[in-house]
């Protein structure tokens, strides 16, 4: 196999190209990942804070006086 043979089965070969591709691909894929991560992050944060406070304000009553209004 010459040297100008073997140039021209590299330049031909197309596998590294496809690789290329999926590299790119995957790239965009985890940046909108990140993206979402971040815009849902803080109304999650708020909603959490906001259980957090009601389950905080809450009474448990007891066996006893479970139907009674005093």
């Amino acid at each position: 196999m010459t040297f100008t043979s073997m140039i021209k089965s590299f330049v031909a070969n197309e596998s590294g190209a496809v690789t290329v591709d999926w590299v790119v691909l995957t790239a965009a894929i985890v940046g909108l990942g990140l993206a979402v991560i971040t815009s849902v992050r803080s109304g999650t944060s708020a909603l959490a804070t906001d259980i957090s406070n009601s389950l905080t304000s809450a009474s448990v009553a007891t066996l006893g006086t479970l139907g009674v209004s005093q």
